[in-house]
């Protein structure tokens, strides 16, 4: 980090060096929207190059989008989301303080597929899709784009399943019913027990 690698840390040494970048921060808001272009992307993250920030004395870019903030769909790879020179709207999450940067959000500028299948979705409804993890307590299904649900050890079907992966594999199509939709938690539980899907369709 150069000079940064002294003593001091580097918030330290941007408050002295780069006022202007600290100045910068530190009047931005959680919520407000920012542009800018995507300088790298990381194992980690992603570096945005913001349009009317400073320079970084560090890293590729002032703005950072951590993993997770970057799709609603879990395990996404980051190249597939954005790419580098790409230009981008985000919004803004808070100011790092300890590597003095702005910390985004892509995924907060783009409708959420949970809360759009919740409008629609109830208890109790029927529905249909492909094993996408086998994990020891249960096995998630996706019901649609963007959208997965659990299925507990305890609510798979047959009365001797004992562990997740019993009759089931990652890719089956199962048939499912929805037992509880979290909204605060972003959450579905689903089962495939028989007394809970009722009699087969006519």
């Amino acid at each position: 980090m150069g000079t940064a690698e002294d003593d001091q840390s580097l918030a330290a040494f941007v408050r002295t060096e780069h006022p202007q970048l600290w100045a910068y921060l530190e009047v931005l808001r959680p919520g407000q929207r920012l542009s800018g272009t995507v300088a790298a992307i990381e194992r980690f993250g992603v570096f945005v190059d913001l349009d009317d920030a400073p320079d970084h004395p560090v890293f590729p870019g002032v703005g950072f989008i951590a993993i997770p903030e970057l799709s609603w769909r879990h395990g996404e790879d980051p190249s597939q989301v954005v790419s580098v020179g790409e230009h981008i709207n985000c919004e803004f999450l808070g100011f790092d303080t300890h590597n003095v940067e702005a910390r985004l959000s892509l995924r907060a500028t783009r409708p959420d597929p949970f809360q759009q299948f919740a409008r629609h979705a109830h208890v109790g409804q029927i529905l249909r899709g492909p094993v996408t993890k086998v994990v020891p307590f249960g096995v998630f299904v996706r019901v649609i784009d963007g959208v997965e649900g659990l299925v507990r050890l305890s609510e798979l079907a047959g009365p001797t399943v004992e562990a997740s992966g019993d009759g089931v594999q990652i890719g089956d199509k199962v048939t499912v019913i929805i037992t509880e939709i979290d909204l605060l938690r972003r959450r579905l539980a689903l089962s495939r027990r028989q007394e809970n899907l009722g009699p087969p369709a006519k």
